[in-house]
């Protein structure tokens, strides 16, 4: 299911802090004030504390940011991606409010890796960017967001990144009281969003403990703060109008006035999503293993782009005879059953553990052309990793591995843009560190093997990947990190990229791969540097990608079935660029912590040759004040974002745009009463904002102005 590369790498280390979200970077600065917030949050805030499966101390695996406890309450949005685009280096597709993938350091689809407790989602996202991602962001305890060369942790091909949703369906230990249910309700005004999730873990026994969880959300379509299509689409179909107006074609000139001038809400944008799933673990002073099964269905609207069209080959011929007729909105509507395994036996002598991490999944996504339905897509997957974790000796410690993934996939029906095919994939890995006295030296080594093969098209590849890191970090002092990392990676090319070939109704776009690509490889380094003081925390990033045979899909300006033609290509690349994040709290006053944050990030991405990357985010800067009590916490905060100007070929200029935004929050009952009442107001000047990284940019404007509240419970 996921093709191979990576990233085997080292040596983010940086300090336990430093990489949180910025609201929370001053709140950890000051951990003995919040410490007794830990138990009471339905979204927990432990700092960072990395769960890969079996590295969950490595300093490597420290270059993580994470949301969690009211941060995440108030951020949690339909999709994942949208959730998560205040951390640094972060941005989404927003192809849709019902469908929205992270993007790290300008990557996104086949190049990040999202994962539910360290198994990948067994969905069909990494595909198109008009699949909705199968996690539901107000039943977690926390996301933890990795960057660069640290996934190789999750291993796969995610050489920007991977984002590692922690949800509580395994319970990971026994609570002391005879229950304990948390619980979340928000409401939001930009798209009357209504939702709703609790879950509860009860001790059966001293030693078994039963999980339920369950979520639903609703929402309208999406209201945004001026015309829903970009002045460039708006002037083209203007103009269009002219046109028919001169040939005397009155109904198809004011059809499309209308278009040009809509604004208000974007049609065929609502959403309705639900799921609920049940676990029991088994926790012994030996180990602990335990099994969940979750169920999850969402349906979602999406927009359609102006002037968008396609025939169905045979149906032309049907609409001379009787007319034309015209097709209704495309809905999309996903559903997944998924069964996880989780155990660890602790073991005397040289190693400390053996991990097991497993899950099975039966995915089906069908495209609605109005009630008729277009194209059913199904997926049923398997991933599995089995890892020996050492115990620390002299200052060296590191784990050792392997990881199988299977995925079955299948597309039925008049706009099948991919056939039917299987990958297996088998990884092998190790991560070694040592550290002496200001030095910590990291390495690690990947090998992949996968397997890609269609029996329609009677084509089978195999591709064998290699990967290597090596890290060294100084540590002056408890205050100041330094280090460098450098990687070389290799990833196979994924079934998409090799086998499309048709009409993609939801991405409205004629979709061709090749099936002769060889392995995309990349050279990469990272340097930075953090500082951290109780007051005071600074962290900068540089990093560098340097791709042969890199694999991407580029417009052509030819058109198929009347949509546009995207062609899988391999080229060479180059992707650099920096994060930035700093917070101080400036002062304390009557029990308030008073405090100043921000984050910048960039990056800049060419193909040689062929000239900019496409659907890269622009630089970005975010700045917030902050006052923080134990029972009341004050926010406000803008988001500036540069115009992105940098535009492969038929791609559009996106304008810049800033928001501005403020929250509060208030634990009525004191903070170790586990009730917090939240209240936001986003994007409050009520602009019109478009992501670069979004495919949907000219048509799909991100939300206008949103006020939401939210209340949290915890027993």
């Amino acid at each position: 299911m996921r093709s191979t590369l990576l990233l085997v790498s080292s040596s983010l280390s940086l300090g336990t802090a430093l990489l949180a979200p910025l609201p929370a970077l001053a709140q950890q600065a000051d951990a003995t004030v919040n410490a007794e917030d830990d138990g009471d949050d339905f979204h927990r805030n432990r700092g960072i504390v990395v769960t890969a499966p079996f590295v969950r101390d490595l300093s490597i695996l420290a270059g993580t940011s994470e949301l969690s406890g009211d941060e995440l309450s108030l951020e949690a949005r339909s999709q994942i991606g949208d959730t998560l685009t205040k951390l640094p280096g972060v941005s989404a597709t927003s192809f849709s409010p019902g469908a929205s993938r992270p993007v790290l350091r300008g990557f996104q689809g086949e190049r990040i890796r999202v994962l539910t407790d360290g198994i990948g989602t067994i969905d069909v996202s990494n595909t198109s960017p008009d699949h909705g991602v199968t996690v539901e962001p107000i039943v977690l305890d926390r996301i933890e967001v990795l960057r660069g060369p640290a996934v190789l942790l999750f291993g796969g091909q995610a050489v920007g990144g991977a984002v590692n949703a922690i949800d509580k369906r395994i319970p990971r230990e026994v609570p002391e009281e005879p229950f304990h249910l948390d619980a979340l309700a928000t409401y939001g005004t930009a798209a009357d969003e209504r939702s709703i999730g609790a879950s509860l873990d009860v001790p059966l026994t001293s030693k078994l403990v039963l999980h339920l969880d369950g979520s639903y959300r609703k929402s309208n379509d999406l209201r945004v703060g001026g015309f829903v299509l970009s002045p460039g689409l708006r002037a083209e179909q203007l103009e269009e109008a002219a046109e028919e107006r001169e040939e005397g074609n009155i109904g198809e000139a004011e059809e499309a006035e209308e278009l040009a001038g809509l604004r208000g809400r974007i049609p065929n944008t609502g959403t309705e999503t639900y799921s609920f799933a049940g676990g029991l673990a088994y926790i012994g002073e030996g180990g602990s293993f335990g099994v969940s099964g979750s169920y999850y269905n969402s349906l979602y609207g999406v927009p359609e782009r102006p002037g968008a069209g396609h025939h169905h080959g045979e149906e032309g011929e049907e609409e001379e005879a009787g007319g034309e007729e015209e097709e209704g909105p495309v809905t999309i509507g996903l559903d997944q059953i998924k069964v996880d395994f989780r155990g660890e036996v602790f073991l005397p002598g040289f190693f400390e553990s053996l991990r097991l991490r497993a899950a099975y999944a039966d995915f089906s996504q069908t495209e609605f052309e109005g009630d008729e339905v277009g194209t059913v897509f199904s997926n049923q997957g398997i991933e599995s990793r089995l890892e020996l974790v050492q115990r620390e000796r002299g200052g060296w410690r590191g784990a050792s591995g392997v990881q199988y993934v299977h995925r079955d996939f299948s597309a039925v029906g008049a706009e099948a843009f991919l056939p039917p095919n299987v990958t297996d994939q088998i990884g092998i890995f190790t991560l070694q560190e040592v550290r002496s006295g200001n030095f910590e030296i990291e390495g690690a080594a990947r090998y992949d093997k996968v397997n890609v093969k269609s029996q329609v098209l009677g084509v089978e590849r195999d591709f064998n990947s290699y990967s290597f890191a090596l890290g060294m970090a100084y540590i002056a002092d408890d205050r100041l990190r330094m280090g460098v990392n450098l990687n070389r990676a290799q990833r196979a090319p994924a079934a998409e990229e090799l086998f499309s070939n048709g009409a993609h109704i939801a991405t409205q776009a004629f979709e061709i791969g090749n099936p002769n690509f060889t392995t995309e490889k990349s050279w990469g380094g990272e340097a930075y540097i953090r500082w951290s003081t109780p007051d005071v925390s600074l962290a900068l990033t540089g990093f560098y990608n340097d791709f042969d045979d890199f694999i991407i899909d580029v417009p052509t300006g030819l058109e198929e079935d009347d949509l546009p033609v995207f062609q899988y290509i391999q080229n060479d690349a180059k992707y650099y660029g920096f994060e930035a994040e700093a917070s101080v709290i400036f002062a304390r006053a009557g029990g308030f912590r008073f405090s100043a944050d921000g984050v910048a990030d960039y990056v800049r991405a060419s193909l040689d040759g062929l000239g900019p990357v496409p659907r890269i985010p622009p630089l970005r800067l975010l700045g917030g004040l902050e006052a923080r009590s134990d029972v009341v916490s004050l926010r406000a905060e803008v988001e500036w974002f540069d115009d992105q100007a940098r535009n492969a070929n038929f791609e559009t200029e996106t304008e810049g745009f800033t928001l501005v935004n403020a929250s509060a929050s208030w634990k009525p009952f004191g903070s170790a009463r586990g009730v917090t009442l939240i209240a936001s107001a986003n994007n409050i000047f009520d602009v019109v904002g478009r992501r670069a990284a979004s495919f949907t940019k000219d048509f799909a404007p991100l939300a206008g102005r949103d006020f939401r509240i939210a209340a949290k419970f915890s027993f």
